[in-house]
């Protein structure tokens, strides 16, 4: 028999990822809480037990999207033993992610918009800006870069990946503008 923190979490997951497909596959604003509630089979009480409201959950629903998201860019970034080239992997991984729909939709149309810039900003760093630096750093320690530089380059590359990453996501032809960008961001790299 599942204990009451045990019951607590599955309520919690079950929200977010009900709240998660329907976000990707409606939008944020074309989804109602009510919808949720009945896609989850959850009461309005027990969602408020964990969310304040359909914004806050629309936040768990974001983190959940991104921590998929990080997990799959450093899979596809560690088949690479050099830093360079684990960006140039990474980066192509996060353009691919740009198609899939609770990344377009959740991280990289709605994310902006329903959790204001800052927020939305904040929360990319705490995943993505990490993530650079570490490889970044490494390129240090192998003195392929000045540590002078890891920091601002973090910030350059992050401003860069990110609005890569909301061209392929609205674009008419998606393939299109990942080639391109993929293209341009090894261009980017060799001047490194």
């Amino acid at each position: 028999m599942a204990t009451q923190a045990e019951r607590t979490e599955a309520t919690r997951n079950t929200l977010v990822n009900t709240a998660r497909r329907l976000f990707a596959e409606k939008g944020y604003a074309d989804t109602s809480t009510e919808e949720i509630l009945g896609a989850a089979g959850v009461s309005r009480g027990a969602m408020y037990h964990h969310f304040t409201d359909k914004r806050a959950l629309f936040r768990a629903a974001f983190e959940a999207v991104e921590n998929d998201l990080t997990a799959r860019v450093i899979e596809a970034a560690s088949t690479e033993a050099a830093p360079f080239g684990q960006l140039q992997n990474g980066f192509a991984a996060f353009l691919d992610q740009c198609s899939n729909p609770e990344v377009q939709r959740i991280v990289m149309l709605d994310g902006p918009t329903v959790l204001g810039w800052d927020t939305w900003h904040e929360i990319d760093e705490q995943y993505a800006f990490g993530t650079l630096k570490a490889v970044l750093t490494a390129a240090s320690d192998q003195q392929l870069i000045g540590i002078e530089t890891v920091e601002p380059l973090s910030h350059l590359l992050l401003g860069a990946v990110m609005q890569a990453g909301m061209v392929v996501a609205r674009a008419p032809d998606p393939e299109d503008a990942k080639r391109a960008m993929t293209t341009t961001f090894a261009r980017l790299l060799s001047v490194l």
